[in-house]
């Protein structure tokens, strides 16, 4: 029965999982920042070509891409989820994630 519960891996396993999700969490939220405002400058510089007459953009294409993406976001198999409670750190490193991201 020792061989099953050892709180010593566990609590490696907790600590280990908590600490990569943390970094994981942190780069994420960076990343999106990152990404966020790279887009946000791709729309304006439309925006702003398209009042000097230099292009034309179809806001109604882009609003149903974004929309799309959504979407598809929203209905992806669970797979990573699935496959993430199947390991033993998912609870230290969705703490850990979730930390992360807040603190990035």
């Amino acid at each position: 029965m020792a061989d099953i519960f050892n709180p010593t891996q566990i609590g490696l396993e907790l600590g280990g999982g908590a600490l990569i999700g943390g970094v994981i969490g942190f780069t994420a939220k960076k990343v999106a920042k990152v990404v966020a405002v790279i887009v946000g400058l791709e729309l304006a510089l439309f925006k702003f070509l398209e009042t000097k007459g230099i292009l034309a953009v179809n806001w109604e294409a882009i609003g149903g891409a974004a929309g799309n993406a959504t979407s598809q976001a929203a209905e992806a198999p669970g797979w990573v989820m699935s496959l993430l409670a199947a390991l033993p750190v998912s609870a230290g490193f969705a703490g850990g994630f979730f930390l992360g991201f807040k603190k990035g």
